[in-house]
């Protein structure tokens, strides 16, 4: 959501508790998608030799699915793992190894944006599995729900805005212009529209459970790079967190999904329960005053602002550097420039400054960018 009277720090800031009541937290302040009340699906329930257990609620995967150009059904596959599979084929997926999740060109054990869509996926997975819902459904949201990211982290939602009526949000432009080619379900497109706390609730369970595996994975990763890199140290972790959920990702992820399960399954909403989402909030504080906001974070932030838009205005005023796919195209609509921009890996970015800008290395960000 591009809010013109808030900094974009400011409105997600504004998500950092959720939504609701002491019984259950929300991540979208209009959620309305419920579930059936049920025992949570675990892997005693999973080995027997009944029928897969299923919830009533879950998203039923029909026919060819509803997209914006009818398909016939795929004769092996659903219509959301068809999806998943698009997008994980995709170009678009495939660029995000080359961009920032929080460090600007990661060294080889620190994670991209493609890493993180993994991680998502994986606590999608075990969410939706644990509630029965449509998993395939889960993973294609979860997969898909940053291809809208620009180089450089968000930065480049700041950098890219004012070319856009509305501004440029990830979410929006992921959904509506850097996978409208992979003609994807409309649910699909849904949840990756909608994952961000910040913006209207998805219509499916399904992409309510994917806003929380978004929140809970990069909560959790994004600390363990920055202690890995040495930006903070374990012990500085808020008493809430350490006693709540520990001190290493496995036990902090192990206790977020389990919360979201079991809170989901005996209130048929998906949420979780309030203690357990105040601690994912002081976390997220921590991360957000600790390394999303350090000074050496809001200066690489600046750095990316200041690089795509230089590109931006010299693309504008020599398009005959633009691919030539995209030359000639109507000069009042600059989607698709502003598209060609926001796809560019970080490495790319920076080569195209210094090729077409004159830049010179040492003007080019690096380290830890300005994310979240």
């Amino acid at each position: 959501m591009h809010a013109s009277d808030h900094t974009r720090d400011q409105v997600w800031a504004s998500t950092m508790e959720g939504h609701g009541s002491d019984e259950l937290r929300t991540a979208h302040i209009d959620s309305r998608a419920t579930i059936e009340p049920c025992e949570v699906i675990g892997r005693k329930e999973r080995e027997s030799d009944r029928a897969p257990i299923s919830n009533p609620a879950a998203t039923p995967a029909v026919g060819g699915g509803e997209r914006l150009i009818p398909e016939e059904p795929d004769p092996l596959r659903t219509c959301f793992e068809r999806d998943r599979d698009r997008i994980l084929h995709g170009t678009a997926f495939r660029r995000l190894a080359g961009k920032t999740q929080v460090f600007v060109f990661p060294e080889d054990h620190q994670r991209t944006r493609l890493t993180h869509a993994l991680e998502v996926a994986q606590v999608a997975r075990a969410i939706a599995t644990g509630l029965g819902l449509n998993v395939a459904l889960s993973e294609a949201i979860a997969l898909g729900h940053d291809c809208g990211h620009g180089p450089g982290g968000h930065a480049s939602e700041d950098a890219l805005s004012p070319y856009v009526d509305g501004g440029y949000d990830h979410a929006q432009w992921g959904a509506d212009i850097t996978l409208a080619p992979l003609n994807l379900c409309s649910e699909t497109l849904d949840g990756i529209r909608n994952h961000s706390w910040s913006r209207p609730a998805p219509s499916t369970p399904e992409g309510e459970v994917v806003s929380w595996a978004d929140r809970i994975a990069y909560v959790c990763h994004d600390f363990e790079d920055a202690v890995h890199a040495g930006v903070v140290r374990t012990d500085m972790l808020p008493d809430t967190v350490r006693r709540h959920c520990g001190e290493t990702r496995r036990e902090q992820l192990g206790a977020f999904i389990d919360a979201v399960v079991h809170t989901s399954a005996r209130t048929g909403r998906v949420g979780m329960d309030h203690e357990t989402a105040d601690a994912l909030a002081v976390f997220r504080n921590f991360d957000y005053e600790q390394i999303y906001l350090r000074p050496d974070s809001v200066r690489q932030g600046a750095l990316v602002v200041e690089m795509l838009q230089a590109l931006v205005e010299y693309l504008l005023a020599t398009p005959e550097d633009l691919p030539e796919e995209i030359q000639g195209l109507d000069d009042s609509d600059r989607r698709p420039l502003v598209n060609y921009v926001g796809g560019m890996t970080d490495r790319f970015a920076c080569r195209s400054a210094v090729r077409l800008l004159g830049w010179e290395e040492e003007r080019l960000p690096t380290g830890v960018g300005n994310l979240h």
